[in-house]
């Protein structure tokens, strides 16, 4: 029961790393290529956007949190369950919502927000169970 519970505690630290990683990242690169403009699919206008995207501090920054985002998501995955991991990690779904309305001056509707809403709901169920019901990783432990 004990290791049960810790095993809860660092997967939802590492979830909420993974929530917080991610949502910086998108909001920082919105900002980035905000600031740079509508990209033309042309040779020329990829080409002018490369080359602002490669000068752009915002894009850079959320590049690096979107690299912490694939940390924290490779690391936690290697010991909770996919099927625990991603319906938990959907919180980000609803924090970024809030985040573009606060920060991107975003107008989200009502039936976006009821939306929001069911996903919070799932995440609290789901946020109920065990982050891992395999024992693969246990297994490898008493093998080794």
């Amino acid at each position: 029961m004990a290791s049960e519970r810790k095993l809860r505690l660092k997967t939802l630290i590492m979830v909420l790393a993974l929530v917080v990683c991610a949502n910086i990242g998108d909001l920082t690169m919105k900002r980035g290529m905000t600031e740079i403009g509508a990209v033309e699919l042309s040779p020329v206008g990829l080409a002018h956007a490369f080359r602002l995207t490669l000068t752009n501090a915002k894009i850079w920054i959320g590049i690096i949190f979107l690299l912490g985002f694939m940390a924290s998501y490779m690391t936690v995955l290697s010991w909770a369950d996919y099927s625990y991991v991603m319906p938990v990690g959907a919180f980000g779904y609803a924090m970024l919502t809030l985040l573009a309305v606060v920060f991107l001056h975003e107008h989200v509707s009502a039936r976006r927000w009821v939306g929001v809403m069911v996903v919070c709901i799932g995440v609290l169920l789901v946020g109920r169970t065990k982050p891992s019901t395999t024992e693969t990783h246990s297994m490898e432990k008493a093998a080794a």
